[in-house]
């Protein structure tokens, strides 16, 4: 089964989750285009919530409201995808470089699906990490953060710099703590499994789910 297909059946068995009523976080990526198909034919009452303009303006075009970004108490459910994915529910997530707005949103869930292709199930992570970093400041603050290199690309959904850190992963909670602690570090893409409660990964036997935590 490709990967495509893989991601697909993942996509529409997290679509099926979102009940009327519900405010549902929605990520960024190839995975989520799936979901966002998945979701326009279900056309259910719910209120969806982008972690960034692609996916907002993607939704928009297939007919799936969206607000701003704004909204009132916790989120119902969040689903996004993820670049690799352990057992115990690590990831690191971030190759579309919207992975401060996708923590934002799933910290805010009661319930936070992880959608993927088998391809992204992995023993342990491993570098690069995505980061958020502020403009201010740049060059001082990837010193700090050594070895890391700025991508040759479009800024965050904020304006923040999105850049690589290529440095040790083998222990994500330590490394989680130490980035953070980093000033000038706006987010970096280690989501720790308190995060995660499902995770559905597509495969040739169809969906494998996971659960990693209750929901809140």
């Amino acid at each position: 089964m490709s990967r495509e297909l893989e991601k697909q059946l993942a996509a529409e068995a997290a679509a099926a989750m979102v009940r009327p009523g519900m405010r549902v976080g929605l990520g960024t990526g190839s995975t989520v285009a799936y979901l966002l198909r998945a979701l326009s034919h279900r056309r259910v009452d719910a209120t969806y919530v982008a972690s960034s303009p692609q996916t907002a303006s993607a939704a928009r075009r297939l007919g799936i409201g969206v607000e701003d970004g704004e909204w009132a108490g916790d989120l119902h459910l969040a689903i996004d995808g993820a670049d690799q994915i352990t057992r115990d529910g690590w990831l690191i997530k971030g190759g579309g470089g919207a992975h401060a707005r996708e923590k934002v949103i799933a910290a805010s869930a009661h319930r936070f699906v992880v959608i993927a292709d088998s391809s992204k199930l992995v023993a342990n992570l491993t570098p690069p990490v995505p980061l958020e970093l502020m403009a201010f400041g740049i060059e001082a603050t990837l010193r700090r953060v050594d070895p890391a290199v700025r991508r040759d690309g479009p800024p965050s959904p904020d304006g923040g710099v999105i850049a690589d850190y290529y440095g040790d992963v083998a222990d994500p909670m330590r490394l989680s703590h130490q980035l953070s602690s980093i000033v000038g570090v706006v987010a970096h893409g280690i989501f720790a499994p308190d995060l995660v409660s499902e995770i559905l990964i597509g495969s040739k036997d169809g969906i494998r789910r996971t659960t990693i935590g209750a929901p809140s």
